[in-house]
């Protein structure tokens, strides 16, 4: 069974940074491209950053230079560090694959992320 437990959200003030977390199990981690996914209050879900098995980056427009995504395979575990955080950033943020198959499995819990003052 494929899981996915994100972590790292919270209350942050405008300009602030988060670290998020996403732990996979039930998958070989190390073949897909995973994605970090946020939906903010009555919007669609959106694909925010994603990286390769190989470790190649691409990033939402809205969250380039501010956003940084990485993995550790031996982990199984995908980051997503975020700087100069925006009100607009406020979201449950989720993981899952990304790239070409995109979102392949089930939701996981996702990690609320709050930017506030």
């Amino acid at each position: 069974q494929v899981r996915f437990v994100e972590s790292g959200g919270g209350l942050v003030q405008p300009g602030g940074s988060l670290r998020l977390s996403c732990a996979a199990s039930g998958i070989t981690f190390s073949i897909y491209a995973m994605g970090w996914y946020r939906q903010a209050p009555g919007k669609q879900r959106e694909l925010v950053a994603a990286i390769t098995s190989g470790g190649s980056t691409n990033y939402q427009d809205s969250v380039k230079g501010r956003f940084t995504i990485s993995r550790d395979n031996a982990k199984n575990t995908v980051y997503l560090q975020m700087n100069s955080l925006k009100p607009e950033d406020t979201a449950v943020y989720y993981c899952n694959t990304g790239g070409s198959v995109g979102p392949a499995y089930n939701w996981g819990q996702g990690t609320q992320v709050t930017v506030s003052s």
